[in-house]
């Protein structure tokens, strides 16, 4: 990918950015995110509810991992956002509060905001729910750095 740059129309910048989700990151593929949609400097992900993902069978309840990664991944798709361009970005730091067991059977969706990006540093917080945004699963606030050439 020669320009790294993101268009700034939406739709235009979703679809170039979910080239991130099936080439540069397999795992997140192989976790069936999807990358629903992209703001200036916002993301928001759907990882589809799947038996894989469980990590109490006698519950159905999600494992916590698949729930960090999709954090993870929204949080540095917020960073790419706010960059406004494809970056090598690191996690330096990721504070998951876990509020509720997640609902077996529906799919979990992210929501993150990259609400300050200084040279190095970018600041994100994110929420994760199943369709109702006040009731949330989970919270976090992470920093994600760039990795200079």
């Amino acid at each position: 990918m020669s320009d790294l740059s993101l268009p700034t129309d939406p739709e235009a910048r979703r679809e170039k950015l979910s080239v991130l989700f099936t080439e540069a990151v397999p795992h997140n593929h192989a976790l069936g995110l999807r990358l629903d949609a992209v703001g200036e400097a916002t993301a928001t992900v759907v990882m589809p509810y799947a038996d894989v993902l469980v990590g109490n069978p006698e519950a159905g309840v999600v494992a916590g991992g698949a729930v960090t990664t999709l954090i993870d991944a929204t949080s540095g798709t917020a960073v790419m956002a706010a960059l406004g361009a494809f970056a090598a970005i690191v996690t330096l730091d990721l504070r998951i509060d876990y509020l509720r067991p997640a609902r077996p059977g529906l799919p979990l969706t992210a929501q993150a905001e990259c609400y300050k990006v200084t040279r190095l540093v970018a600041f994100v917080r994110a929420l994760v729910h199943q369709g109702d945004p006040s009731m949330p699963v989970a919270s976090s606030q992470g920093t994600f750095m760039r990795v200079e050439d």
